[in-house]
């Protein structure tokens, strides 16, 4: 996943934000705003705010981006799956941890919430493969059903 700058400088040099931005294809305020929800991002910032980007923050931008866009992660399980340093194989498990946990809120009594906007109940959790979910999903189909006959 490395990516090749094509500005003539070394491959260890510092890059600007707008470099990264574009060899990534990624816009300069998103590239801030991860700063700000992923810890271990953190350029080298020079008087006047001005960021430089070192190449393992590069790698971690592209690990990020990876993650939340191309495998579909949002940003609270991307930020369990570099913490896990599960962030940097292909996530499988923690896509399926965080499958699981939006299983298991669907999976509340109360589910008609999602449709009218009601606070939810707490939900119970999901623990175990995707067999133990399934009872849940095909109550929730049920449901569903039920009242869209309705």
């Amino acid at each position: 996943m490395a990516t090749s700058f094509d500005d003539g400088k070394e491959a260890g040099a510092l890059r600007t934000i707008g470099e990264v931005c574009q060899a990534l294809g990624i816009k300069a305020h998103v590239l801030r705003y991860w700063e700000q929800q992923f810890p271990t991002l953190k350029p080298l910032k020079r008087s006047g705010g001005r960021r430089y980007y070192r190449p393992e923050d590069i790698a971690m931008v592209e690990r990020i981006d990876q993650l939340v866009n191309v495998e579909g992660y949002t940003l609270k399980g991307a930020k369990a799956a570099l913490k896990n340093g599960n962030g940097l194989g292909n996530g499988a498990d923690d896509k399926a941890a965080e499958t699981s946990a939006a299983v298991a809120s669907a999976t509340n009594e109360t589910a008609p919430h999602l449709i009218i906007g009601a606070k939810p109940a707490t939900a119970p959790k999901a623990e175990g493969s995707l067999v133990q979910i399934l009872p849940h999903l095909k109550s929730i189909q049920t449901r569903l059903q039920r009242a869209l006959e309705a």
